[in-house]
């Protein structure tokens, strides 16, 4: 039995203010929900604050990019023992933003898994095809070599720490989502993807989640499909009670 993750992705907003109102309000919401994974991953800048805020909550704080070295002279970037050392248990890595807007590849992002695992932290990779590659029938192959460049060299043991999440690129802050029977699809296909590099039982394991426009008129059909596990949010985890209603999915 896979346990459900609902991951709220920040991206550049709120600012201390409203992290610590999100605090306040949010903690009473979930306090009482202990059957699945609860996750927020803001700004860089705002994580211990959030961190201490959800100290005794559910709720986890995680990265949402990572660097590869552990230490060094690469201004403005963030290792895995930083975020380790302020108790971050996540990091986001390979979002289609990242990869669009700052040229990361499936080879950069097989170097931020292994960093993060080797200090154990969760790597949550992000796949996913753009409109174009989906509309010329490439969906499954931009997916399929995501996967299997993205983890080379790891083994079954460092697997079983990974979450994959499907982010279709063409549904991400679109208002598009793709269907629940699309994404049941692409879902499956990712687990014969990891059974074929590694062994069936451990892909019926991993977590997959999906990200593209999840609400709360979503997040229910989309959280019935048999291989998804839950959901990368955006826009929709900014607000407590948007947020709250995908956390307690029916």
């Amino acid at each position: 039995m896979r346990r459900a993750m609902l991951a709220g992705n920040w991206k550049m907003f709120k600012n201390a203010r409203e992290v610590d109102a999100f605090a306040d309000d949010f903690i009473p919401l979930i306090e009482t929900v202990h059957d699945r994974d609860i996750l927020i991953c803001p700004a860089c800048i705002y994580i211990q604050r959030l961190i201490e805020a959800f100290r005794e909550s559910p709720a986890k704080v995680g990265a949402q990019n990572v660097y590869w070295e552990d230490a060094g002279a690469y201004t403005g970037e963030i290792s895995a023992p930083m975020l380790k050392s302020i108790g971050a248990q996540y990091a986001i890595i390979g979002h289609s933003e990242r990869r669009e807007y700052f040229n990361e590849t499936n080879a950069s992002v097989n170097k931020k898994i292994l960093a993060v695992l080797k200090h154990g932290l969760n790597p949550i990779v992000c796949i996913g095809e753009t409109l174009e590659e989906r509309e010329s029938q490439k969906a499954f192959d931009v997916i399929g070599l995501q996967i299997r460049e993205g983890l080379t060299g790891l083994g079954i043991d460092l697997l079983q720490e990974i979450v994959i999440a499907y982010e279709p690129v063409w549904a991400i802050g679109t208002g598009k989502t793709a269907t629940p029977d699309i994404a049941q699809e692409v879902h499956h296909y990712i687990r014969d993807v990891l059974a074929e590099l590694f062994d069936n039982e451990y892909a019926q394991t991993i977590r997959i989640l999906y990200g593209g426009s999840v609400k709360p008129e979503n997040i229910d059909i989309l959280m019935a499909q048999p291989d998804i596990d839950g959901a990368l949010v955006g826009g929709a985890s900014l607000d407590t009670k948007t947020f709250e209603r995908i956390v307690k999915f029916q």
